[in-house]
Order: C-alpha cells, then sequence, then structure tokens
C-alpha cells in the first residue's frame, strides 16, 4: 500500500550492535506520532517532501531509521537512537525541525494549521528488545 520510508538489510546480532570509544550500544525505538488534530495531510506532495526530511534530520543526528512508514493521519518510525541523544530531545528536533521545513517547503500549509503548529503535542514511545521483528511486520502492515 505505501512505500516504506526506509528498508535496511538484516544483519546478525553481532553486527548489529553499534561502537563508541567504551561503549557498545544497541537502542532502538518504536515512535509514532501524529499531525496537529490528527488530520488526514500525509499523502502525495507532503509524504514524499516528509519521508525526504526524516532521512536528511535523522541523517544529521546519527540517527539510523530502521523501519518507517508514513500513514495518511500518523508516522510509525522503528530508529536507533545512539546513547548521546536521548529520546525526548531527539523527538523534540524531529518534531521541530521537519514542521518548520515542511512550513517553507509547503506555503499553503498555514492555512490549514497555522502558527507553524504541524505535529500534536506528544508522541508513543517503545524500546524495541528481541522483538524487533515483530515490530517491523506491525510497521508494515
Amino acid at each position: 500500500m505505501f512505500k516504506p520510508i526506509v528498508k535496511r538489510k538484516e544483519k546478525n546480532m553481532a553486527q548489529k550492535a553499534h561502537s563508541l570509544s567504551h561503549t557498545k550500544w544497541l537502542c532502538k525505538y518504536h515512535i509514532v506520532f501524529t499531525p496537529k488534530y490528527r488530520r488526514k495531510i500525509i499523502y502525495n506532495q507532503y509524504r514524499s517532501s516528509l519521508g525526504e526530511i526524516f532521512r536528511r534530520l535523522c541523517t544529521y543526528k546519527g540517527v539510523e531509521i530502521i523501519e518507517g512508514h508514513l500513514m495518511p493521519d500518523h508516522v510509525h518510525m522503528l530508529v536507533s537512537i545512539p546513547p548521546r541523544l536521548s529520546v525526548s530531545s531527539f523527538m523534540g528536533y524531529l518534531k521541530g525541525k521537519s514542521a518548520l521545513m515542511m512550513f517553507d517547503k509547503h506555503a499553503n500549509l498555514k492555512y490549514k494549521f497555522g502558527n507553524r503548529h504541524f505535529w500534536a503535542e506528544g508522541y508513543y514511545v517503545s524500546m524495541v528488545g528481541l522483538n524487533e521483528a515483530t515490530i517491523k511486520k506491525y510497521i508494515q502492515e
């Protein structure tokens, strides 16, 4: 139905862990968030713009998008966030910057949302352990 934002090839468990100078880490999160008023706005040109914006912003912060889908009224992402970033600071950055970039790219959105508030307050987050395959399947469906 919808194409994924990014699809990553599988690795074995030893290769999945990331390294810093004194740290091995594997921090994966399932994140869901919605546009303001849960409007069904994520389609066509907005959808392609958001996918591109999310990929760029995640690359800037060193966050890996493992799986992601943009539904008409919400976003599902399975991401690997480095331990130097808290989930809340990353989400503030992702939602804030993506909203500004969307309003810059699509000026007509200001009539639907006003005041450059594209996303609703809050988000859902769940840490992903060994059930990563289950979460990926859920996001794909």
